[in-house]
């Protein structure tokens, strides 16, 4: 291939990327949506693999607890990587029917990005904060560990991405369940690493003890201010070239 061909090349996928329109916001109410199968198949889907992901989590990590020998237990990076694992699975196999959310956070951030109308966001080892700890040290756990999760949901699934690189909407469940995985490996001593209020919710239900009630409220708290930042920061500052950025930088000075 000669340099002008590859020049050409280089332009045409240039030129491409410079050609896509993001699609419209998603209205704030979709009344339309209420009677369509296709939004009824997106809550039994998001159900189904929220239970799913409920059942073999949870019971993870209560076999974990209740093995004796602690040579035989699965350990923190066992627990770490069925969680990662569940959710690579169930965001692979359900990404094209809901979208694959399995998290209440998760879809908190898309709505304020105006990517899930209001209908949409909701469908909904028990968390406790280390005595080591402090609340706020568990609550900033929650938040920067719930960002890290969003933020790379919004950079695997984004469709100008998508739009440019074929590969990427295949590969999007791959670095969604490593994100999980490693903020799991990074938050489980301090937390038990909540990030999805379903999750938190589920678990201390079944356990129903005083103790993962009382500091329950950051484990919603934590993961919806941590998915509103990774839309802030996605939306205005990643992709600030396609959208308009809260700042200009093409304005200095009002020269």
């Amino acid at each position: 291939m000669t340099s002008q061909e590859v020049a050409a090349k280089e332009e045409g996928a240039s030129g491409a990327a410079k050609d896509y329109r993001d699609p419209p916001p998603v209205p704030l109410i979709d009344l339309p949506e209420l009677g369509q199968w296709s939004f009824y198949r997106a809550i039994i889907a998001e159900f189904i693999a929220t239970l799913l992901f409920l059942y073999i989590t949870v019971l993870t990590i209560i076999g974990h607890n209740s093995q004796p020998d602690p040579c035989a237990r699965v350990g923190l990076l066992g627990i770490a990587w069925a969680v990662g694992g569940m959710i690579f699975v169930l965001v692979y196999c359900t990404a094209g029917i809901s979208g694959g959310h399995i998290n209440p956070a998760v879809t908190f951030g898309l709505f304020l990005a105006f990517q899930e109308s209001y209908y949409t966001r909701y469908g909904g080892g028990a968390n406790t904060i280390n005595p080591a700890y402090s609340t706020g040290t568990g609550l900033g756990a929650e938040i920067i560990g719930t960002f890290v999760l969003v933020y790379t949901v919004f950079s695997a699934t984004d469709p100008k991405r998508n739009a440019r690189d074929s590969h990427v909407p295949v590969l999007a469940p791959l670095p969604i369940g490593f994100a999980v995985f490693i903020v799991h490996l990074a938050t489980i001593p301090i937390t038990g690493t909540g990030i999805n209020p379903a999750r938190s919710f589920g678990a201390a239900v079944i356990f129903n003890e005083e103790k993962p009630w009382d500091d329950h409220w950051i484990f919603w708290v934590g993961p919806f201010v941590g998915a509103a930042a990774a839309a802030f920061f996605y939306q205005k500052v990643m992709r600030a070239g396609t959208n308009n950025a809260f700042w200009s930088f093409s304005n200095k000075g009002g020269s």
